[in-house]
């Protein structure tokens, strides 16, 4: 079995699993969208993380009508959303660490998260 992220599928097995025209994955890499892998001869292979992302595009894109300057914008924040979600976590192992017993330092709150979108720290300045 393949990895996520294992380049394997050829974009004419990607176009017809999407039903979309191979030229729509050449426009989304020419706008920076997505980034496929290549063969030594310079076949593109998409991984399943690509296919992932390309149904997301399609659905911005068909369904609530983001053009593609609002999708790579989308895109972005999205990865920056994901990044911020991974530090957050580190960041609350080292506070676990740091207070073995649960208890959250005197002048901190920490709102516990519900979903990607929605943690809220606050910071007593007294």
């Amino acid at each position: 079995m393949y990895s996520y992220d294992e380049p394997v599928y050829l974009i004419s097995v990607v176009a017809k699993i999407l039903s979309i025209h191979p030229q729509t994955l050449r426009q989304y890499e020419r706008e920076g969208l997505i980034e496929p892998g290549r063969t030594n001869g310079k076949m593109r292979l998409y991984s399943q993380r690509d296919i992932d992302k390309i149904k997301t595009i399609l659905r911005l894109t068909r369904d609530l009508g983001v053009n593609l300057a609002g999708v790579d914008i989308i895109l972005r924040l999205k990865e920056k959303i994901e990044d911020m979600d991974c530090e957050i976590e580190v960041l609350r192992g080292e506070l676990s660490k740091t207070n073995r017993d649960g208890m959250v330092p005197v002048g901190k709150s920490v709102v516990t998260k519900k979903s990607s979108y929605e943690i809220i720290i606050f910071e007593d300045d007294n």
